[in-house]
This record gives C-alpha cells, structure tokens and sequence, in this order.
C-alpha cells in the first residue's frame, strides 16, 4: 500500500514540489516522502478517532478530488503542518504544495482501489493500512468470505466489498458499525 501511495506522490509531486523554486532541489525528495506519510497516518488518524462516514465519504463519486471535502481538507491542513515545521516553508508555500498534491492523490488513490479492473491495487491493502494492520487486517476478508450469507451485498453484485461498506454507510443502514454488527450477529 505504501508503495502504491509513493508511486502516485511521485506522479503528482512533479508539479507541486520538483518544479516549485521555493522547495530546495535537496529537499523534493524528502518533501515527497512527508507527503506519502502525511496522508497514510492521517488516513489512520481519521479511522481511529472514528471518522469512518468522513473515510466513507471519500469514496463516493469524486468527492475525492473536492477540496470542500472535509476528510480532504484535513489531510490538506495535516501535511501544510507537516511541510511548515520539517522543512520550515512558509504556510503558503506549504498550504499551496499540499492543496496541489493532496486531491489529486487521493483522486487517483480512491479511483485505482475501486476500479475492478485495476490489479495493481487491492482495496484491502488499503483497508489494512489505515487501520493498521494486525488483527483489524481480516476484517475486510471476513466481510468479503461471509458477507453475503448474511445479506450483507448491498448493490446485489454477489460480492462483499468496500462498495458496499460505503453503501452501508451512506444508506443510514447503521453504517458500518451495523453492516459489522450483521456480520458477527449483534
């Protein structure tokens, strides 16, 4: 996951670092680095203070790309902190650096984890790396290997996956506390 992730900063970070002059050539790749982690720890952050519907909202549409988007915005605001006070660039220069790189990689993140026909990327990598690994890993495989026996396929697609986590949440069907609870029968 963290590969992935690195790969798209680098596709993204051309313009927003490497072509920026007020980041110093010596520091593009490090800045990119920030960038990759700025984004998975504040994915992990948002999960474990309990923003999954704010998680969930990232995968609906493009809301990805929308910088309005409130999950956005506080990734965007994280790595501006982050880049303020390692690299110590201006907040604007920050601000400007994370507002041009952020959208477009979680655009491009969220596109390739829901696209079917993208084998390079596996949406319970990326389950398993915002919620850290460890025992929360197979939840996502539980979900995908019981889930339709517990009517849980909720666009009718004979499959059980992050879909219709997001449409578990978003159909105010108990989001995804209740489509978990359904699972293990609570």
């Amino acid at each position: 996951m963290f590969e992935q992730l690195t790969q798209l900063v680098q596709q993204f970070g051309n313009d927003a670092v490497v072509r920026n002059d007020a980041i110093p050539n010596e520091q593009n790749e490090a800045v990119m680095n920030e960038a990759s982690s700025s984004i998975l720890s504040g994915l992990q952050k948002m999960v474990s203070e309990g923003g999954v519907e704010q998680l969930a909202g990232l995968f609906n549409g493009n809301n990805a790309t929308n910088t309005s988007n409130p999950a956005v915005q506080q990734l965007t605001e994280q790595l501006t902190g982050n880049l303020g006070s390692k690299f110590g660039l201006s907040n604007e220069v920050a601000s400007g650096v994370a507002a041009g790189m952020i959208p477009k990689i979680l655009g491009s993140l969220i596109g390739k984890a829901k696209d079917p026909n993208d084998s390079s990327f596996n949406i319970t990598d990326l389950v398993s790396a915002i919620s850290g690994g460890g025992q929360n890993s197979g939840i996502m495989d539980a979900i995908s290997k019981y889930g339709g026996q517990f009517g849980l396929d909720q666009n009718a697609d004979g499959k059980v996956d992050m879909s219709d986590a997001i449409d578990a949440v978003t159909k105010n069907s108990g989001g995804v506390g209740g489509l978990l609870g359904k699972l293990f029968g609570k």
